[in-house]
């Protein structure tokens, strides 16, 4: 029986993880993949938009000879915190159900890799699954085709070839920047008519560079409505359309976190279902016992949390948990205390 089961190694879920133990509350990590893989999904060569001191947790320094850290720093960054806390963790062990038991614990039933299913029980559960998980697919034909992903990785797979890029975010700039780079022909068509006012501000003037010498094709106020197997086909703010040929399609179109196992244990959402109700104080859902941390309480706009802010839910997590344990204790104290009395009077 642990204390606290938490559901996702994220850089949120490590936290929390190190908040309870350092408590005193026992604490073990379940990880669908392996320990902070939505930064592993992360292109190759991705510079962080946070330094490296925002990305801290658990007061371990982290060391960059850089103003902002590199996707393959963090990675060794957060390797480097679970084994210095030694923090039990399950990887690829996915979290399928929560069930709350009758006397207010849970249990939590999982399936190893090898397809074996496992139940982990617990007094508390905390769900910090992230979201890199589910991408926010555009439901238009042609978007299971081979030549499409919501994954940028690296850019060499598309040298000399042509891509459309969907989305005008820090993820589709990105993108699109490096492509430049291995002399591939480049659409980005975004729906909006101005780029995301959250492009990184070192970056847009240099994307602005590019498309103003053509090396970036920009189609502002479209969208696209199919994918056939050589272009695609979109549409304009005017109504008109145009198809544009292409070899390999990137849908930066954003992600979003997965609510099924906070509806497995009838946690209470909003009502488009997009964001669960909690405590910001405690980070507690609807759920006695059942908390949430890192980007899942989020809403819509999985922007809304980001690792700076994370980090510190699991500390809400820890000192509530411990503060209810306490309060527990006081008051059974107080009742042996009681019953003594009691006891001496008769």
């Amino acid at each position: 029986m642990e204390d606290v089961i938490i559901i996702g190694g994220g850089p949120c879920g490590l936290s929390a993880a190190i908040e309870c133990e350092r408590v005193g509350l026992s604490a073990v990590i379940i990880e669908k993949h392996n320990i902070v893989q939505s930064i592993y999904l992360y292109p190759t060569h991705m510079q962080f938009f946070s330094t490296a001191e925002l990305l801290e947790i658990g007061n371990v320094p982290f060391s960059s000879a850089n103003d902002k850290p590199f996707r393959y720093e963090a990675l060794a960054y957060y390797r480097k915190v679970a084994e210095h806390f030694g923090l039990r963790i399950h990887n690829y062990e996915e979290a399928r159900e929560i069930q709350r038991k009758e006397d207010g614990t849970f249990e939590v039933h999982t399936i190893n890799r090898r397809g074996e299913t496992i139940v982990h029980q617990g007094r508390h559960v905390v769900v910090a699954t992230g979201y890199f998980d589910h991408p926010n697919y555009l439901g238009i034909p042609g978007e299971d085709k081979d030549k499409v992903t919501h994954y940028f990785r690296e850019a060499h797979p598309y040298t000399n070839t042509r891509v459309a890029i969907i989305g005008g975010s820090n993820s589709a700039v990105d993108a699109a920047m490096e492509l430049v780079r291995v002399g591939a022909h480049i659409d980005m068509v975004y729906r909006g008519t101005g780029l995301s006012e959250h492009i990184k501000p070192w970056v847009r003037p240099l994307f602005e560079s590019m498309v103003q010498k053509n090396r970036i094709t920009l189609h502002l106020g479209s969208r696209v409505n199919e994918i056939l197997d050589d272009s695609i086909r979109i549409v304009h703010t005017d109504g008109s359309e145009s198809e544009l040929e292409n070899d390999f399609v990137l849908a930066m179109t954003g992600f979003r976190p997965d609510r099924q196992l906070l509806a497995s244990i009838g946690a209470e959402m909003s009502e488009d279902m997009d964001k669960p109700l909690y405590d910001p104080q405690t980070m507690e859902s609807s759920v006695p016992g059942v908390y949430v941390g890192g980007v899942i309480a989020s809403g819509r706009n999985a922007n809304e949390v980001f690792i700076e802010s994370g980090r510190w839910h699991g500390r809400y997590i820890a000192e509530h948990i411990i503060s209810k344990t306490e309060h527990t204790i006081d008051n059974s104290e107080h009742r042996g205390s009681k019953n003594h009395a009691q006891s001496e009077e008769q």
